[in-house]
């Protein structure tokens, strides 16, 4: 297996077992202080030192086996940090362990933490502190093997004059007990303790902080695990309702198909907007966007996603980012499976027709970097793999394995697979070639020479390697629950040519319609030739798309009103940047999934908008959505 391109550290040599940490919440100077205590793996006779990523760490002091030795930090690379070089004993044996702890600081430079100030919170009493530290950024929040081919436990002791969250079980004080251990929240210095018996990949480390309360969900009969839901209080009960009607159902049926659940907890936090992403799957604690927040439960899907990583991700996890989309395929894959038994067979192939046209925006994006358009990604070393983030891993990955199911002869036949694939490689870290010798290896045992046949007949390296603008096999869903959307597009489109005072269209045309189906409407139409600027006007005024509080329609019709210059273009420009700088709202939209897309169309018809907005705003983003909308806009 090759080594992990984005990491310094010689984890191939020795590495971490288990991380120890003790920190406190500086809220005044915005750091995180204390240590991380290392136990450490020999892997190879006479390694002479253990090797670390950091990245803007302000280092105090290094111990190993209770004792202070120097140490070295090497030149700071853009993307992989500076290596922390720390020296070990002589003579030391394959199989051996060792303890190594550092003293440190985080720095105004940490890119994987966002401290928000109270006014950015829904409450603004308190501030607010979390992080993200997917794909490499746990570097910045402690000295670490920062790659998913090394997985750890580890346990904290984290003082914080306000609540704590981390991705692992807590001890105390009680997660269903008085709020901040009955202390005065804001107040009065509390150290939370948690732990997280099962080994992850460092990514999934993750630490929040702020005025948040507890809710749990009742347990279903014979479960021995526990789930709930976290959230400021001005939020927890809209919250409550938009998720615990679905959250446990989609475990138990996953469990059904695919095993026993392993972390003990599966808790949801509802962050504030500057979140970058729609959720991510920190272990015990999903964090997730208040864009969800639709009102009618129609985006909850996101959840079943970040559960499903739970198996694939969290559980089979990708060694390293050339092979992200054994994460991100198996979970859309998943969570679309889960779909099928939950709801029906129409609701999954539904969503395979909404995500082919992410997909087809994502390969279009990538047309003058088509690397990165593959699902196999050959990064080279120090490659930031934050510039290849698209949905390609998910669509173009869930496709493969969808194209897989049918080949073999479909859900009958794959489920079983399915189970033993995650039994075989559940802790470990994997790449695709592994993946795919185990896929054979199965089948040959169950099927023999027909399904290896029929295994042969897939263009593997069309589906891994290809890139271009469509997938190597033409892929066909049900439409049951799109036609009456795409029929309403049609409409729309052969009326192009009729003035806008003679249109037949009214507002009740989408009252049948879910939130779904008015997304795929606005996609379709994004799929015809341009409609004039002032149909787009008189759709948004009959429809209310503009003004929708549903994030994922509002941003499908920005998309289809600044497709090029138009009357709509000229005045829905301002509306969108505004919209995801929080212009409009006092908060910034800052799941990437919008804000990326606002500011990347708008920068195309008015690039002075886009970067003055942009500049305003920018420091309400999270730190990795900063930094790569400044790429977008070509602000760097």
């Amino acid at each position: 297996m090759a080594p992990d391109p984005t990491t310094q550290s010689n984890y191939l040599d020795v590495y971490s077992e288990h991380v120890s940490l003790k920190w406190t919440i500086d809220w005044d100077k915005r750091i995180i202080s204390g240590s991380a205590t290392h136990d450490l793996r020999v892997v190879k006779d006479g390694v002479t030192e253990v090797i670390f990523d950091t990245l803007d760490l302000a280092i105090e002091s290094v111990d190993v086996g209770g004792t202070t030795v120097s140490y070295e930090v090497k030149d700071k690379h853009p993307v992989m940090g500076s290596a922390l070089h720390v020296p070990l004993p002589n003579g030391l044996k394959a199989g051996s362990k060792i303890q190594v702890t550092t003293s440190y600081a985080t720095t105004e430079g940490c890119i994987a933490l966002q401290w928000l100030e109270k006014e950015q919170t829904q409450g603004k009493t308190f501030p607010y502190l979390f992080s993200q530290c997917q794909p490499i950024y746990a570097r910045t929040l402690l000295p670490v093997q920062d790659t998913p081919s090394v997985k750890i436990t580890y346990t904290a002791m984290v003082t914080s004059i306000l609540p704590v969250l981390l991705s692992a079980i807590r001890i105390s004080p009680p997660s269903d007990g008085p709020a901040h251990g009955g202390k005065t929240v804001g107040k009065d210095a509390v150290t939370y303790a948690y732990r997280q018996p099962v080994p992850i990949p460092s990514y999934l480390i993750a630490i929040a902080s702020g005025n948040v309360v507890y809710r749990g969900f009742k347990t279903p009969p014979g479960k021995t695990w526990s789930s709930g839901l976290w959230a400021e209080p001005e939020l927890i009960d809209a919250a409550y309702w938009e998720f615990s009607e679905d959250t446990t159902r989609f475990i138990v049926q996953e469990e059904a198909l695919v095993g026993d659940y392993r972390f003990g907890v599966y808790d949801l936090l509802l962050l504030p907007p500057s979140f970058p992403y729609g959720g991510m799957e920190n272990a015990c604690l999903t964090f997730l966007t208040p864009t969800l927040l639709a009102g009618d439960r129609s985006l909850v899907d996101v959840v079943a996603h970040e559960f499903t990583h739970s198996f694939f991700g969290n559980g089979v996890t990708h060694a390293h980012a050339s092979h992200f989309w054994l994460n991100e395929g198996w979970t859309t894959y998943m969570e679309r499976v889960l779909l099928h038994f939950i709801h029906s067979p129409a609701d999954r192939d539904f969503s395979f027709i909404i995500g082919a046209a992410s997909l087809k925006e994502a390969l279009s994006f990538y047309t003058n970097k088509p690397k990165y358009q593959r699902l196999v990604i050959e990064f080279e070393r120090g490659e930031d793999p934050d510039d290849a983030y698209s949905t390609v891993a998910y669509e173009k990955g869930a496709n493969l394995i969808l194209h897989l199911e049918r080949t073999l002869g479909g859900l009958d036949v794959f489920l079983p697979y399915i189970k033993d694939y995650v039994k075989t490689f559940m802790g470990k870290s994997i790449v695709t070639d592994q993946w795919k010798d185990h896929l054979y290896g199965y089948y040959e045992k169950h099927g023999g020479a027909e399904m290896i046949k029929k295994l042969d007949s897939i263009d593997w390296d069309a589906w891994l390697h290809g890139e271009g603008l469509s997938l190597p096999v033409d892929m066909k869903y049900d439409t049951s629950l799109a036609d009456k959307a795409y029929e309403l597009a049609e409409k729309w489109g052969a009326a192009r040519d009729t003035e806008v005072a003679q249109l037949s269209f009214a507002s009740h045309d989408v009252d049948s319609f879910s939130s779904l189906q008015k997304n795929v409407f606005l996609e379709k139409l994004l799929t015809l030739p341009p409609l004039p600027g002032l149909h787009i006007i008189h759709l948004a005024g009959l429809y209310g798309f503009a003004r929708t509080l549903n994030a994922e329609t509002r941003s499908r019709f920005y998309k289809v009103a600044l497709a090029g210059p138009s009357a709509a273009a000229d005045k829905y420009a301002v509306h969108a940047v505004n919209w995801v700088s929080g212009s409009d709202t006092g908060a910034v939209v800052g799941r990437m999934k919008f804000c990326r897309d606002m500011f990347r169309l708008t920068y195309k018809l008015d690039p002075k908008l886009a970067q003055s907005t942009f500049e305003r705003s920018k420091m309400g983003f999270h730190p990795i959505a900063r930094k790569l909308i400044e790429k977008d806009l070509e602000l760097v």
